[in-house]
């Protein structure tokens, strides 16, 4: 099997809610975030690479951030990073990785994953994913990763499944994207419901025919103008160019998952958290007895609780007194000061700076 399991990390996205850090030069899946040495997108490559062969391993990425890619991730073969020409949803994301692995491998079975994932428990992790690549090897399923929820969480997607189906693996009966507190903890009751990790594996035969019938529309788009044969040549690339903005702004989940009864979800424990916001940080970061998190040690904090404190120049003192969940994001030409858990009020600082004061700060 081994030769058959291929890796797609899905690395385009800008990261806007963790501006001012994550900018649209460095995205925060290039970014160091626990101080480890290394990047958010080099630790998910070293996640899969225990399991995954690198030549098996692909990159899809903004064709802004190829050079960044090549230079994190020195390993990579260059024609194994799939560089999109414009940012479009999971779903055409996942197609062209697809569409391009199919022709070299009929038989590929793949994992797909985000590029900026915190996983605490390693070594349960590769156990669960080299369970999934063995399911979807031996069922004509495709597969979601889901993970045991451990509080009502409203900044994650849910996956209902079936709970009549014994053992880690089950029927997804339903796709919930964030729902509001209330709901939240009705999920949670009901023993019923996983948060959803954005992880998906599935045969590349099985996902091309999922396209064709929920997807036409898009699947048309990687194949037309006789696309299915320029996969793995030096046209690829421009047939890419002039095909993928014009495919639809969806993801995977609306456009093919929530559509197909051949939908599968396991149930994992590995330490799973999605860096998709401040607060989500906020809450895998170490904390003094008030709650506050500190990224650098020049940090003074009176009267304050439940806060966020970083800044990215050396050296620098911060003071602050007297605030309670508060977010405060110093860079080299931005400070943010902002309601920690607010994501709508940073949304319109973000467009605010962008309209106001120029590319230069976004």
């Amino acid at each position: 099997m081994k030769d058959n399991i291929y890796c797609v990390i899905m690395a385009g996205g800008i990261g806007s809610r963790f501006w001012p850090l994550s900018r649209k030069t460095l995205p925060k899946q290039f970014l160091d975030f626990f101080g480890t040495g290394r990047t958010l997108i080099q630790q998910t490559f070293d996640r899969y690479n225990h399991i995954v062969p690198s030549d098996h391993i692909y990159i899809v990425t903004n064709s802004d951030y190829t050079s960044i890619v090549k230079e994190q991730l020195p390993d990579i073969i260059p024609s194994h990073i799939l560089a999109e020409p414009t940012r479009r949803n999971t779903a055409p994301c996942l197609a062209w990785a697809t569409y391009h692995i199919h022709s070299i491998n009929p038989e590929a079975n793949i994992v797909f994953t985000p590029s900026d994932h915190l996983i605490l428990k390693e070594e349960e992790f590769i156990n669960s994913i080299t369970d999934a690549f063995h399911f979807v090897h031996n069922n004509d399923k495709l597969l979601c990763i889901g993970i045991r929820p451990t509080r009502p969480e409203t900044r994650y997607g849910y996956i209902q499944a079936n709970d009549s189906d014994e053992g880690i693996f089950h029927r997804v009966k339903t796709f919930t994207e964030k729902p509001e507190q209330e709901l939240a903890e009705v999920f949670i009751e009901s023993g019923e419901f996983y948060w959803n990790a954005g992880i998906f594996l599935g045969k590349a035969r099985n996902i091309v025919n999922s396209f064709h019938q929920h997807a036409p529309e898009l699947a048309n788009s990687f194949e037309s103008f006789g696309g299915s044969a320029l996969y793995g040549t030096n046209k690829e690339q421009a047939f890419i160019d002039a095909n993928f903005p014009s495919c639809p702004n969806v993801s995977i989940e609306d456009g093919i998952l929530e559509k197909t009864e051949n939908v599968y979800v396991m149930t994992c424990d590995f330490g799973w958290s999605d860096l998709g916001t401040w607060s989500t940080y906020y809450d895998t970061l170490p904390k003094d007895n008030y709650g506050n998190s500190r990224q650098r040690h020049q940090v003074m904090l009176y009267d304050c609780h439940n806060c966020f404190v970083g800044s990215r120049i050396p050296g620098k003192l911060i003071a602050v007194q007297g605030l309670e969940n508060y977010l405060i994001a110093d860079t080299d030409n931005v400070l943010l000061i902002c309601p920690k858990d607010d994501t709508n009020m940073l949304r319109k600082i973000i467009n605010d700076a962008q309209v106001k004061m120029g590319e230069e700060y976004i």
